[in-house]
């Protein structure tokens, strides 16, 4: 369709970023309808199966043994846990189900078989299964993809050039890496970002547009607002401007025009009518907690 491209430029994508909010929207709104049924909203099920304990110093992340943030490290959940958390999500309304196991990459050892197990389990009650479990091979990827895995989540977060100052063990190239050893699979990518971590908009433009360089689109883009954490080094940063969020969500929508935009963590930050209008920007799918399906 001539609406998708995968030769952005850092000027073309910012010349979108910047424009007047409103007209912003209306052009995000158009472009959402053109390529999807604006009457569905999908529903998404995370569940931590491997809680703590992970060794990469993210500047945001709670479950880092960096930070000083509480949070207890809890083993990997049996596959009965998983699937009895699936099954009600299900029976809730959850259309999507996301595994994730604070790791730093996937070992080749008995947990991991055990998560194909929960794969195999939990694709078997009629739900999409996504994952997010770190660093991936490509041998690691054909595994979970024989095990029915829909889709596989390994964020950006933000630019190339401001990555660093984030996450200091492992590089950029390491994300992209894994992206690539999902290709030759029918796992499809989840990939987005996060914005509040310090970052400029050129930062989040450059984000956008190594997204929507990539061939094919991602095939969901969660766009995350950072959640401040108390022991993490990004507690004190400002709160993230709603009227940011709803350009993030729009200029991504109109650059991946086929990609599902979800409005991933921070959806708690924003007031119903504020997440109503990044749903109107090109937004239509929402994570949930355990206790709160709905909007």
């Amino acid at each position: 369709m001539p609406d998708i491209r995968h030769d952005w430029t850092n000027a073309e994508i910012e010349a979108v970023y910047d424009t007047p909010l409103l007209d912003l929207v209306y052009r995000a709104a158009g472009m959402h309808r053109r390529h999807h049924d604006p009457s569905v909203m999908q529903v998404n099920q995370l569940i931590s199966i491997k809680t703590g304990g992970c060794p990469e110093d993210c500047a945001y992340c709670s479950q880092s043994v960096h930070n000083d943030s509480g949070v207890k490290p809890q083993p990997l959940m049996s596959t009965d846990e998983v699937v009895a958390i699936a099954e009600r999500a299900l029976a809730n309304g959850a259309s999507r189900v996301c595994l994730g196991a604070a790791w730093r990459d996937v070992k080749d050892n008995q947990q991991f078989e055990r998560v194909l197990d929960i794969v195999t389990n939990v694709t078997a009650l009629g739900v999409e299964v996504c994952a997010t479990l770190g660093m991936l091979s490509p041998e690691q990827a054909h595994r979970l993809d024989e095990a029915g895995l829909y889709a596989y989540n390994h964020n950006l977060d933000t630019s190339a050039e401001y990555y660093e100052t984030i996450i200091t063990t492992r590089s950029y190239q390491d994300r992209l890496d894994t992206i690539q050893a999902l290709a030759g699979t029918d796992i499809s990518l989840c990939c987005g970002g996060i914005i509040g971590l310090g970052e400029s908009p050129a930062d989040r433009i450059a984000l956008l547009r190594t997204l929507a360089n990539l061939d094919p689109h991602p095939g969901s883009v969660p766009v995350n607002v950072l959640s401040r954490v108390e022991g993490t080094p990004l507690a004190d940063q400002p709160e993230v401007p709603v009227d940011d969020v709803i350009r993030m969500i729009a200029t991504a929508r109109i650059v991946m025009p086929d990609s599902i935009v979800r409005l991933a963590a921070g959806r708690h930050l924003l007031s119903v009518s504020e997440q109503a209008l990044c749903f109107l920007a090109g937004a239509y799918s929402l994570f949930s907690s355990d206790n709160n399906i709905m909007l």
